[in-house]
């Protein structure tokens, strides 16, 4: 007789990712079956039916080259909230609410408020013997065969994209939003390997698109493309007290493409970047708490010293993710 496995909130179904902005990831786990990683999308859909509940924290502290306190970007803190439905079992559907604190070594031009609204559609599937759409129950057995999903997704420019600083002079990468839709892509692939390890592994596209400024400024980020892949080792399950504890290793790789200014390639503007993440997750019952440090270890930025304060020149980033689901 198969074992259904109980279901809790977990994370990392899938990715949502901005330039300078932070990465949003959902989805679920059991206290048996496949772990969820912190950043690389997992392929495990919502329980119809179901509400997941969600927070994420994205610190990043930058590196800084010069001794004195001058404009140099000194920290990003990215919150995302987060609510999630399960339609069927295989269509679960969000939104994220994001707000942005960005802050200047010297404190001349920070700024902070609500982002850009996302809104995402997610389709689950399996093979076993054939793919089929995940169904609504699956046991023990069944979670261990291969699993996938596809998904799309578009932010609103509800984020005020004409931030000034005391001069009257915007900078489009301090801003809370983009003035235009952006949109999203991606597919993931997920294995358990054994009773305690799984596999995971996530591609995504963002597509960015020109937005002329209040100071007639024409300007478009350059577009995103990453792939994760990610492992996740159950340490221990104590079922009579519904707790389970996992460590999570994950390598992050993002190709960003060249910002565009007034028609013309930015230098000092995009680049590849090979991110490290180590971390653990914790699901209590129906509460999943998630962490861990991220930190670049190999980076190809177009002109290099010039990139303060973008990607790839974190000292470190810490990620922090509580979800419930109800």
């Amino acid at each position: 007789m198969k074992k259904v496995a109980s279901v809790l909130a977990g994370l990392s179904l899938f990715s949502v990712s901005y330039a300078h902005h932070g990465i949003a990831s959902l989805g679920v786990a059991g206290l048996e079956g496949p772990g969820s990683p912190l950043e690389t999308s997992s392929s495990l859909t919502l329980p119809e039916g179901k509400f997941l509940g969600y927070l994420k924290l994205d610190y990043a502290d930058f590196k800084k080259y010069t001794p004195q306190r001058d404009d140099e970007t000194d920290s990003y803190t990215f919150w995302i909230y987060g609510l999630g439905y399960g339609i069927k079992s295989y269509l679960s559907v969000y939104l994220f609410v994001p707000y942005y604190v960005k802050k200047l070594e010297d404190n001349s031009f920070n700024t902070a408020g609500f982002a850009d609204i996302f809104l995402m559609g997610v389709v689950g599937f399996k093979y076993d013997d054939g793919f089929m759409l995940v169904p609504k129950r699956e046991s023990l057995d069944d979670l261990e065969d291969w699993h996938f999903t596809v998904y799309g997704g578009i932010t609103l420019p509800t984020g005020d994209p004409n931030v000034r600083d005391s001069n009257g002079n915007i900078d489009p990468g301090m801003s809370l939003g983009f003035g235009k839709p952006t949109v999203t892509v991606g597919a993931t692939a997920t294995k358990q390997v054994t009773d305690r390890i799984t596999a995971v592994a996530d591609t995504s596209y963002l597509k960015f698109f020109k937005y002329t400024y209040d100071d007639g400024t024409e300007y478009r980020f350059g577009d995103e493309f990453r792939f994760n892949i990610a492992g996740t080792y159950r340490l221990f399950t104590i079922s009579q007290k519904k707790l389970r504890t996992d460590l999570n290793l994950e390598l992050n790789y993002l190709d960003l493409g060249r910002d565009w200014e007034n028609g013309v390639s930015l230098k000092g503007t995009g680049g590849k970047i090979l991110y490290w993440l180590g971390g653990f997750r914790l699901y209590y019952n129906t509460i999943s708490v998630g962490a861990g440090i991220k930190i670049p270890v190999w980076t190809d930025l177009n002109e290099d010293y010039l990139q303060q304060g973008s990607e790839g020149k974190e000292n470190y980033r810490f990620i922090f993710t509580f979800s419930t689901l109800f």
